[in-house]
């Protein structure tokens, strides 16, 4: 009996130890005071990172696919070089946010798992399909627009490894966003085909590009807590207006179309007020039933099984160089 009330005072104890920690932690967080590896961070926090890190570098990775798509069918020397030097890009966006994410104490082979078995999600934009070569300039533009007017933000994130990360990634998310916008220029400027795909590209890709900032906010999930951990530093809402903003006189220097028929300049509020997002078709994709879902998995999984062996050979050679080196005589200093 005695030994149980010790064990009981003893977790009374440490209770209080835990809610000081946290207020010692939204201090430092509320004092732009950065967030390191090693340093104490609430078990929710890391989770939310995790999520939030993790779903970032699954959709750099699978972003490569649709852009792929169009590698061997680029209308010139020039344009193939510039988009496979995007996906090679992607890539090492991908490589640089897993590795960010693996500070936090998950490694990368349960990140792709969770990818590859569907317990984690990527950004829905990349379950539509690139029809025609307007495409390509469009996702430049929207698609990657759009990811800039997010990651801007993430430079400023709480979390060390993740903003350092930010920093080089949106420099070169500039790049595209600038390619896709001068395809889209040069078709816009061409024959009357060329621009009819250029209208048609803009039209699939707008709402799609609207939903890659989330729900609204009043349904939204994580945005009120990771807006306190200044995990982010805007909402869904506030970012997708922005983009709106910036997006919009870019369509009428292009001579395009935005194709929503409720978009207006709001004077009053000097913004432009839009038209309602398909959240059943958002929802609809988001949950796998996409156009392009299945496909998307399972060329991820035929790349991860294929490349089974160059891990294999990778992790051999490498104990192979450590055994080496344990057995090698110590070298005496003169």
């Amino acid at each position: 009996m005695a030994e149980e009330t010790a064990t009981a005072a003893v977790l009374v104890r440490k209770e209080p130890d835990r809610e000081v920690l946290e207020e010692a932690f939204q201090v430092k967080v509320d004092a732009e005071t950065r967030i390191e590896p090693k340093d104490w961070m609430p078990d929710a926090y890391r989770k939310n990172l995790i999520r939030q890190m993790s779903q970032h570098a699954h959709s750099e990775v699978v972003g490569m696919l649709p852009e792929g798509n169009w590698l061997t069918r680029a209308p010139s020397l020039k344009r193939k070089a510039i988009l496979m030097a995007k996906i090679q890009d992607e890539g090492g966006h991908g490589l640089y946010l897993y590795s960010a994410a693996e500070t936090l104490g998950i490694t990368r082979d349960q990140m792709y798992d969770q990818l590859l078995d569907g317990s984690a999600k990527y950004s829905s934009i990349f379950n539509y399909p690139t029809l025609n070569w307007a495409d390509i300039g469009a996702i430049g533009w929207l698609v990657d627009g759009a990811a800039i007017t997010n990651q801007i933000a993430l430079c400023r994130c709480s979390y060390g490894p993740y903003a350092r990360a930010m920093v080089k990634i949106c420099k070169e998310e500039s790049f595209h966003q600038r390619q896709g916008y001068d395809i889209m220029m040069v078709m816009a400027e061409g024959t009357a085909e060329q621009r009819r795909m250029a209208q048609d590209a803009l039209n699939r890709w707008w709402w799609p590009a609207l939903m890659m900032f989330g729900p609204h906010d009043a349904e939204s999930a994580h945005t009120s807590q990771s807006m306190k951990w200044k995990i982010k530093r805007s909402s869904n809402d506030e970012l997708r207006q922005k983009f709106i903003d910036a997006t919009v006189p870019q369509a009428e220097y292009l001579g395009l179309t935005i194709p929503d028929d409720q978009l207006a300049w709001n004077a009053a509020e000097g913004k432009y007020d839009w038209g309602e997002i398909d959240w059943d078709e958002f929802r609809n994709v988001v949950n796998g039933n996409g156009l392009c879902n299945r496909e998307r998995l399972e060329t991820r999984r035929k790349a991860h099984e294929g490349g089974q062996w160059v891990r294999e050979a990778a992790l051999a050679y490498a104990e192979k160089r450590q055994q080496r080196a344990a057995s090698a005589p110590e070298k005496k200093e003169i």
